[in-house]
């Protein structure tokens, strides 16, 4: 071939080395050289070695150095000199010039050339044998070629192998072929092999059959097989999935007790399972006992937080993961732009925006295959809820990919900042783009209508969303325009789609009717759906307070103190309130009667300041009846 000619006029050129440093060396040290060169990477040895065999007709006399020289350039990420030493090899092929060239190419990630390969040594009569297999089942295209190859292991009776027991469980557990995997996994004769039981168990928690893998982790105690750190990881992402804390807890007591290694791996599977379990005081404790954090550390414990609610939190941890010197990537920011989004933390969102666009956070807009919807709809859901409405509309315009989300956070956010007939001009867009609106849209369309007082486009969109657009209406949606109607003062018209509607109303629908007849003074209506918030959550109590205080407003105070006795009985706290401001040195949390903050004196003297001018200006501050009560 070309290529190989060109090799060989280099070589004649190669200076001291062949007739100086191989001169008296046998073919056997050339090929232990080799193997060498490929352990170390080192590819111009290599192509030295390479240049000595061929002067000295090494590759004429036996197959032995073709497969090392294939071995070689395939070791050293130079597969495209490995193919042709194999097609020009003068000996022919034998099985192991295939078994190097195969998995060369699999090594190169080239797996469709491997198959074809694989394929050429069956039409000329290679017989594959116990190290082909595990190879080829990487190759693998689809369910029907692991299937195949299984059929030929077996007519050869290599199914008993240990390496292609575990590729073949590989192989099926990655197209979810569960029942295959348990079959290949019961008929091996021996598995005492810690490894096969690892392919289980990851196999399993990978494609999501976590109670197969916490099953497969008893079979593995039970049958005297000690687990190792990789046994553990994968029970840990299935214990995580199921929230068993107290499991573990105990799998974290048994690695402890074994004196495993606490690697990067292992502590960020505990990060994830005590996160997803809700318990971020143990996940910060790991975190905190880590001597080495990577990237995945401080997103595991990042994503714990925000997974919690606690958004303060994680933009603390984000702020402590900079001041580290660790650069974020998309999963962080991610991740962290909700947490702005919840507390409208708009100057922290607008640094975590600016960051991804300086450090190229972003795949180059000419990669055509690369879609960063989801990374643009994170960023515009941010400024939406921060109710920056006119950088999200630069971002919105901007987008070269609209999915239906991008549309619904478009309307939702113009709909919660009182813009309803803007938000209805985007779904009128939306739907001319030909875009199919879905239950999300509507619920967006819904609340802009009620943040507005579109009340008459409010009642012909919730008509219309079965007939016309196919979305049948849910909970949410007659939650919205019972809301409307009650902010309108249409109380009777609220009640009436609230008995008459054809889902059963829970406590949200209530307590949303409940709001608007404490509004508008409505007594009656008000006591009717206490009612029937207190009977479906009687341990919930905003609908007390809610209540107390359209009692407070029509001055029945003894019905107040009935409400404060109602909730002493049935042990119900009032949840106190909360607010946050976001400053430049970062934002400040404050809840009812708040005395904590290092500033409170002063922050308090403003507060009564503000308080007293506006008494002047003829306004008195709305009080809680049952608070004033308590």
């Amino acid at each position: 071939m070309k290529s190989l000619s060109l090799f060989k006029s280099q070589c004649q050129y190669s200076i001291s080395f062949s007739s100086i440093a191989y001169k008296s060396s046998d073919l056997r040290t050339l090929i232990a050289s080799l193997q060498s060169c490929a352990n170390d990477k080192d590819l111009t040895k290599g192509k030295q070695i390479h240049c000595h065999m061929l002067r000295c007709g090494h590759l004429d006399l036996s197959p032995m150095p073709t497969t090392s020289l294939i071995n070689m350039y395939s070791k050293c990420n130079s597969i495209y000199n490995a193919l042709p030493i194999f097609y020009t090899s003068p000996l022919g092929h034998n099985v192991f010039a295939y078994n190097a060239i195969i998995a060369g190419l699999i090594a190169n990630d080239l797996p469709k050339r491997a198959f074809e390969f694989y394929f050429q040594m069956r039409v000329v009569g290679v017989m594959p044998d116990n190290f082909t297999f595990p190879c080829v089942l990487k190759a693998c295209r689809n369910e029907l070629d692991v299937k195949k190859i299984h059929g030929l292991v077996f007519k050869l009776g290599l199914e008993v192998d240990l390496f292609i027991g575990s590729a073949l469980l590989h192989s099926y557990l990655t197209y979810r072929m569960v029942d295959f995997a348990l079959d290949v996994f019961e008929d091996l004769p021996e598995r005492e092999d810690v490894v096969l039981w690892n392919a289980m168990i990851n196999g399993y928690a990978q494609t999501g059959e976590f109670g197969s893998a916490l099953m497969v982790f008893r079979w593995m105690i039970e049958g005297g097989v000690v687990p190792n750190k990789f046994s553990i990881t994968g029970v840990l992402s299935a214990l995580a999935n199921y929230g068993e804390f107290y499991n573990g807890k105990v799998i974290h007591g048994f690695v402890i007790k074994m004196g495993f290694d606490l690697g990067v791996a292992f502590s960020n599977a505990l990060i994830d399972m005590y996160g997803n379990c809700s318990c971020v005081a143990d996940a910060f404790e790991v975190f905190e006992m880590m001597d080495d954090k990577d990237i995945f550390s401080w997103n595991s414990i990042i994503c714990v937080h925000e997974q919690c609610g606690d958004h303060e939190g994680t933009l603390r941890v984000f702020k402590r993961m900079l001041s580290a010197g660790v650069h974020p990537d998309l999963v962080t920011v991610t991740t962290t732009l909700p947490a702005c989004a919840h507390l409208a933390a708009l100057r922290h969102g607008r640094e975590i925006h600016a960051y991804m666009i300086v450090n190229g956070l972003r795949k180059d807009a000419a990669d055509k295959e690369y879609d960063d919807t989801y990374i643009d709809n994170a960023i515009l859901d941010m400024y939406a809820k921060c109710g920056s409405m006119r950088e999200t509309q630069l971002i919105f315009d901007t987008m070269k990919f609209k999915d239906v989300a991008s549309w619904n956070i478009m309307i939702k956010g113009y709909g919660m900042h009182g813009f309803g007939v803007k938000a209805l001009e985007l779904f009128s867009d939306m739907c001319k783009v030909e875009l199919r609106p879905d239950d999300v849209t509507f619920v967006g369309v819904l609340s802009a209508c009620s943040h507005s007082g579109l009340v008459k486009q409010g009642r012909e969109f919730l008509a219309q969303m079965q007939p016309k657009y196919g979305v049948v209406p849910s909970i949410e949606h007659y939650t919205s325009v019972i809301d409307m109607l009650g902010r309108a003062g249409q109380l009777e018209a609220a009640y009436e789609l609230l008995l008459t509607m054809p889902i059963k109303a829970n406590s949200v629908v209530w307590r949303a009717f409940l709001a608007a007849c404490r509004l508008h003074g409505n007594s009656d209506l008000a006591e009717v759906a206490a009612k029937q918030v207190l009977d479906i959550e009687p341990e919930h109590c905003g609908s007390y307070v809610i209540l107390s205080n359209v009692y407070g407003q029509t001055g029945r105070y003894e019905d107040v103190l009935e409400i404060r006795d109602a909730m002493k009985l049935q042990n119900v706290r009032k949840t106190p309130g909360c607010s946050w401001i976001e400053l430049h040195n970062g934002v400040h949390v404050f809840i009812t009667a708040d005395k904590s903050h290092p500033e409170g004196s002063l922050i308090y003297a403003g507060l009564n300041s503000l308080t007293a001018r506006l008494r002047e200006h003829g306004y008195t501050p709305e009080s809680d009846a049952l608070e004033s009560s308590l």
